[in-house]
């Protein structure tokens, strides 16, 4: 069948990459793409914020299957209008994909069907919000209450910082994003990411991850939207991953379903790894970005089929089969990025460093000018490695990452860290 990719970052590259090995897949399009992507499939000038349009499109070239990227599209209906015209898509309608929307739905999800999460309130105003701090004093997570780009969530150490933070969103920093805010007690624990591909009954355990949201060694310096990530987490091993399914993944698709909006796509599970055991810290719609790039690497099905099932409610009849091995990536940013990127700078080698059989160069922002490969945004890209170990990967991954030349990159060199500690403990 023909397929249409939506998206143009390394998660989309990744996914391309992963569609065009099934033998499903005869022509894969992709909207808008980046440079990478057009190398495995036919990037196509359509605007996704135009619904009409894609339908249009799709039909106009016997488009079977429409795979929805990044979180914005889900959320302002663009499968709600697919499924209108009778065009199936991968993902969530607007009402379901209100789990990344609204952190304050998110929450109120989770009281009403008994899901553990952090303490919270809710708040429409700078006053009140500062008056809950004021008898909440840090540690405290202060959330954006819409769709920030990764941005909107500011983990306050001091009370300074969580009053600021609350004064920055209120003053229209995140724009409509911004028209309420969370603020929701500070976890202790170990963060992982848990996903399911779900068809509105049924979830399939679709991996876990661990990624590194700081952009310096050591998690040190701002949040990003993610410097590197390597699956599987150690820290979910059978019985906790267990528990995220019966007591956070199973109650929220039992939920969702109450409440009129059953959930299909895949459920992407933020979690903290407690004393008392996991804990939601947020959902997204759609696959992490880098998680995804070190799930297909790791990802030994033919991943189209389970895409269809998950959209035809037949995943009872689906099974996931994994490489045993490990996979990490290392995300190459742009010199400024959190800030404002360096742009434009020419980037060559990718050719040597991706040689090796089990690494990958997924492309995030690049594009071509003339015969120049060029860095268009912020987080450019992603260099992926499988191993028999974290340690293996990450000296895979790092090793072709050096082979790049790009005056104006940097990345992590401790991607990994903690797994690579647990691994040397053991011996």
């Amino acid at each position: 069948m023909n397929i249409l990719l939506i998206g143009s970052g390394g998660r989309e590259h990744a996914l391309a990459w992963a569609i065009r090995q099934s033998g499903q897949c005869e022509t894969l399009f992709c909207a808008p793409g980046n440079a990478g992507i057009a190398e495995i499939c036919e990037c196509v000038a359509l605007d996704v914020s135009d619904h009409d349009a894609v339908a249009g499109f799709c039909r106009d070239n016997a488009v079977g299957l429409v795979v929805v990227g990044p979180e914005g599209p889900l959320v302002t209906g663009i499968v709600d209008a697919l499924d209108a015209a009778g065009i199936k898509a991968f993902g969530p309608d607007a009402a379901a994909a209100r789990l990344e929307g609204s952190k304050a739905f998110t929450k109120e999800v989770c009281t009403k069907y008994g899901i553990p999460t952090a303490r919270y309130g809710r708040f429409d105003n700078a006053e009140a919000a500062l008056g809950y701090l004021a008898a909440n004093p840090a540690p405290i997570v202060v959330k954006a209450d819409g769709l920030a780009a990764g941005k909107g969530v500011i983990v306050a150490m001091t009370d300074e910082q969580a009053q600021a933070a609350v004064r920055d969103i209120f003053s229209g920093r995140f724009g409509a994003a911004g028209a309420e805010v969370v603020i929701e007690e500070f976890l202790d624990g170990e963060e992982a990411s848990f996903f399911a591909l779900c068809d509105g009954e049924t979830a399939v355990p679709f991996g876990t991850a661990q990624d590194h949201k700081r952009v310096g060694d050591g998690d040190t310096g701002a949040n990003t939207g993610g410097m590197g990530a390597y699956s599987p987490a150690p820290v979910l091993d059978a019985a906790m991953s267990a528990r995220v399914i019966d007591e956070i993944i199973a109650p929220t698709m039992n939920g969702m379903a109450a409440e009129g909006c059953p959930y299909k796509g895949v459920l992407y599970a933020g979690l903290m790894i407690t004393a008392e055991g996991p804990k939601l810290i947020e959902y997204n719609c759609r696959f992490g970005d880098p998680e995804c790039q070190v799930l297909m690497m790791r990802l030994d099905s033919d991943i189209v089929p389970l895409l269809l099932a998950s959209c035809d409610g037949t995943l009872k009849e689906a099974a996931v089969a994994w490489r045993k091995q490990a996979a990490l990536t290392v995300v190459m940013a742009a010199s400024g990025y959190p800030g404002e990127p360096k742009k434009g700078g020419t980037i060559s080698g990718l050719a040597k460093a991706a040689a090796p059989d089990q690494v990958e160069v997924f492309h995030a922002a690049t594009r071509h000018d003339g015969e120049r490969l060029t860095a268009s945004g912020g987080r450019v890209l992603n260099v992926t490695a499988l191993g028999d170990s974290v340690s293996e990967a990450a000296g895979r991954a790092y090793r072709a990452v050096d082979e790049i030349d790009w005056a104006d990159g940097f990345c992590r060199r401790d991607i990994g860290w903690r797994a690579i500690e647990r691994e040397m403990a053991k011996g």
